[in-house]
């Protein structure tokens, strides 16, 4: 039996604000329970929802040194939810928020306290991991710790590490004296080889050099980041350790997105039935959201966050020209201002043809995947995504950029061999995006049996998480 250990910030069913939670939530079921004691340990955020956290039972408690701050409360509150073992760090000043995350500066002494406190509790409950998992930024100083101020403990020999990166865009970088302040860690570990980053220090960095292994969410997006467009300025670093580094697409809960068991779905369907559930599903959502009730009208949906990179530059560009086509838009999702009143102008100048639902609600992007005929993902940089591969689990075609995870999981269609799951460009250019999506409706009017075709593949493509919860267990075992 080999131990493995998670830590991260945020997890599905707890805490959630993307996909981050969804992996951390769905990976540790997944795995082999036979050969892996998985284990996941979490802050303690108020922001839980009071249904979940009053399940919670008090483990223990202790008080932990934290650099210059001194000494400082450690809670250990456990729950266990589907057979896995959880561990929440409590502590009411750092994990009191409404929100997990807030104010950078604020968040990277929550998270150095966090990442040592995650280490801390370890000989207390009990658990000798065999591999740490950590996930993102906000646990990239474990690492660090357990090679530094916990390495003369006899306890942690022995344990290994992995990486992963979410997103390399977050980091955690804040200037030195003050990571030094909240960790206690020492001055050799404030290096351009280690942790220094643009004279500041960086706490991803950090967690990257001292790993074992590093993973990232698509094999594309672990290419992508050794070449500076994409690298975030670790590119060099990340060449550097080429060796240790390789890309794991991720899946999606087979359970939580199922057209035919959904309860937020109007009606139910799968591949055999998918063409009278996917019209019924698209009429209910057309009358919802007061659109023009056409049953053969190609409806586009986006569910995003309203920010450059996920390509909203592209869409406002060609926007125009798109809604001169014969097309519906609904869009979900928040981000930044600019984008948000610019689709819901778009909305009022085009009543009927476009929806700007900006919110996030759950229920409502389910009913958008199942009535969709086509989902837009034209992402400057996409590390894996899950949407692409929720909407083809709901028969709504991908049209996506070459990028990433967007790359690695939908194969465009080929109306020559009949292949594919979606629509691509390369470029990211809007004038490209619009091709595409031209192409799209050209094959969606007029050869409606190959676009059906294609849906039925995309429906019974395996993107569940039994393929890389596989590959992950290699990877554990690889590490000695």
């Amino acid at each position: 039996m080999k131990n493995i250990l998670f830590v991260a910030s945020e997890c599905v069913p707890f805490i959630k604000t993307g996909g981050l939670a969804d992996v951390v939530g769905a990976l540790p079921g997944a795995l082999n329970r036979n050969q892996y004691d998985v284990r996941v340990v979490l802050p303690n955020y108020r922001c839980i929802k009071p249904s979940l956290r009053e399940k919670f039972h008090y483990l223990m408690h202790f008080n932990m040194d934290l650099g210059e701050l001194g000494s400082v409360y450690v809670g250990v509150m456990e729950y266990e939810h589907e057979g896995i073992k959880y561990y929440f760090i409590d502590n009411e000043h750092y994990f009191s928020d409404p929100k997990p995350y807030g104010d950078l500066h604020w968040d990277i002494e929550k998270f150095c306290y966090f990442s040592k406190a995650a280490l801390a509790i370890l000989p207390v409950i009990g658990f000798h991991p065999d591999v740490i998992h950590c996930h993102d930024w906000q646990a990239g100083l474990v690492p660090v710790f357990l090679h530094t101020l916990f390495k003369p403990n006899p306890f942690f020999q022995n344990i290994r590490t992995v990486m992963t990166i979410h997103n390399l865009r977050f980091q955690g970088v804040w200037d030195i004296p003050t990571i030094k302040m909240y960790t206690g860690l020492p001055d050799w570990v404030f290096t351009p080889d280690r942790l220094e980053f643009k004279k500041d220090a960086n706490m991803l960095k950090g967690g990257l050099v001292f790993a074992d292994r590093i993973t990232t969410v698509s094999r594309t997006y672990a290419e992508e980041i050794k070449l500076q467009y994409y690298g975030e300025g670790l590119d060099g670093l990340l060449r550097a350790k080429a060796d240790s580094l390789s890309g794991i697409v991720n899946g999606i809960d087979y359970r939580a997105y199922d057209p035919e068991r959904d309860s937020k779905l109007p009606e139910h369907y799968g591949v055999t039935s998918f063409k009278q559930g996917k019209a019924a599903c698209k009429a209910a959502l057309q009358q919802e959201l007061d659109l023009g009730h056409d049953p053969n009208v190609m409806l586009i949906g986006m569910i995003t966050r309203l920010t450059d990179q996920k390509g909203l530059d592209l869409l406002t560009y060609v926007l125009e020209r798109l809604l001169g086509s014969a097309v519906q838009l609904v869009v979900i999702g928040t981000g930044d201002a600019g984008y948000e009143n610019l689709l819901r102008r778009c909305e009022w100048e085009h009543h009927g043809q476009v929806s700007a639902c900006i919110m996030f609600d759950e229920a409502r992007a389910h009913q958008l995947y199942a009535a969709a005929d086509a989902i837009l993902m034209p992402s400057r940089f996409e590390p894996c995504g899950l949407t692409q591969l929720i909407a083809m689990r709901y028969g709504a075609l991908p049209i996506v950029r070459e990028t990433g995870g967007l790359c690695d999981t939908v194969q465009p269609f080929n109306e020559i061999e009949n292949t594919g799951t979606g629509f691509s460009f390369a470029c990211y250019n809007a004038d490209d995006m619009l091709n595409v999506i031209n192409y799209a409706q050209k094959v969606y009017y007029d050869n409606r049996p190959a676009w059906d075709e294609m849906v039925r593949r995309a429906m019974q493509a395996d993107f569940s998480w039994n393929n890389s919860a596989r590959e992950y267990e290699r990877l554990y075992d690889s590490l000695r």
